[in-house]
């Protein structure tokens, strides 16, 4: 089973307007970005859970999910081909004292669910994981 990995030098192709909109969001409302990357080995269907909340390890803080890009939300099903598939999810904001955090999805088929774990916090709460 491969786990999701955090991604130090991302190599991807957002459009600069969708990159400088969410940046200003991140600054304005506090809120946190994760840019998800994804290696698709046959053209399938995804969708991401409202139940996808990041959790502060030190507290007992947990993030809502407050908007995603380019990935439909559960119960409907978004198309993708073979390749890198990319999507973006917007997350209410993590507490200034959060140094670590983890990104759960959870949802009624939990094999079907991804994690990634202990996302070392920046001062941009701007994130890309390999999922």
């Amino acid at each position: 089973m491969d786990f999701p990995t955090i991604i130090k030098k991302p190599k991807v192709n957002i459009s600069p307007e969708i990159l400088q909109e969410l940046k200003a969001q991140v600054h304005e409302q506090g809120q946190v970005v994760v840019h998800c990357i994804q290696e698709i080995n046959v053209p399938t269907l995804i969708r991401i859970w409202p139940t996808t909340y990041l959790y502060d390890q030190h507290s007992d803080h947990r993030s809502d999910l407050v908007h995603a890009v380019n990935i439909s939300y559960f119960p409907e099903w978004k198309a993708v081909e073979y390749g890198e598939n990319s999507f973006t999810l917007i997350f209410s904001g993590l507490p200034k004292s959060c140094i670590v955090f983890d990104l759960i999805e959870h949802c009624d088929n939990e094999s079907g669910a991804f994690k990634v774990m202990s996302i070392t916090r920046t001062s941009s709460d701007v994130y890309y994981v390999r999922i």
